[in-house]
């Protein structure tokens, strides 16, 4: 096929060949650039994908439709308590199928759309790349998790909420997302294909949820509830709910973030050597 037939590839969304060609000429001339100006490089640019995405705005849509359907129908009861725990709980549960959708294109779309050959050539190390992706995806979270503090004006307004629950509960859906994020971020590096990505995340969490919820509660063996209990996820988020502060929670989700993301950077540089 002689070269003025062929079909120009549509540049990939996020951190694109020309884009990293763009980072490396910016850091032309100061050697390997360090971790924290790649990163943040590749941070502002997954972000402003991430706002340019229909995905995206479609998964925030759905999770603030569903965030408010649970403020109304479970929180502002008259009558009831009216107690910000249940709707974190239920957020926690709706962000296991909204977080991968998120993040399912960060890296599996640079393998796709061919950028990955400029990635392995490019100043910018396997590190900077995952932790660029990853950052860009939790603020975007951070913004949707921001617009549900309409919630908490309307709790303030007609009832006395203890502070102690928000801010234990909030904090506790930033560690949680960071979580998921990281996870999602795993899931990408492993294949090309976004959707794959995706149900590989779901897996993950569900298992890490759902499953092992069910295995804590009807496990045989005592050592066997004990385990799940500690795997669960949403276990270790309920404390964050009540408003208690337990630091081996925050040390389950900082460690878990921090292992998931060393996954993918495992992966990523394991595809360097095929």
């Amino acid at each position: 096929m002689s070269a003025d037939r062929q079909v120009k590839r549509t540049p990939p969304e996020g951190v694109s060949a020309s884009e990293r060609s763009q980072l490396g000429q910016s850091f032309a001339g100061r050697g390997n650039p360090s971790i924290v100006s790649a990163t943040v490089a590749i941070t502002q640019r997954e972000l402003s994908s991430l706002f340019f995405s229909p995905i995206a705005y479609v998964v925030g849509f759905i999770f603030l439709l569903l965030t408010g359907y649970f403020f109304v129908t479970e929180t502002l009861v008259p009558g009831n308590e009216a107690s910000i725990r249940p709707l974190l709980e239920r957020m926690a549960a709706v962000l296991v199928f909204a977080l991968p959708l998120l993040t399912m294109r960060s890296i599996a779309e640079e393998f796709a759309g061919g950028s990955i050959e400029t990635l392995m050539t490019a100043p910018v190390s396997d590190l900077a790349v995952v932790l660029g992706k990853f950052l860009g995806s939790l603020l975007f979270y951070l913004v949707l998790l921001a617009a549900t503090a309409l919630h908490l004006v309307l709790m303030v307004s007609f009832s006395d909420p203890i502070g102690s629950v928000i801010f234990g509960g909030y904090l506790g859906m930033i560690l949680l997302g960071a979580l998921f994020v990281s996870i999602g971020i795993f899931a990408s590096s492993c294949t090309r294909h976004q959707l794959l990505a995706a149900l590989i995340a779901i897996a993950i969490l569900a298992v890490l949820t759902f499953v092992v919820d069910y295995g804590a509660e009807y496990a045989s063996e005592a050592w066997q509830r004990s385990f799940c209990a500690y795997l669960n996820i949403l276990w270790n988020f309920s404390d964050f709910a009540k408003g208690i502060l337990d630091s081996r929670s925050v040390v389950f989700f900082l460690s878990g973030t921090a292992f998931f993301l060393f996954l993918a950077v495992k992966v990523m540089e394991s595809r360097r050597w095929r």
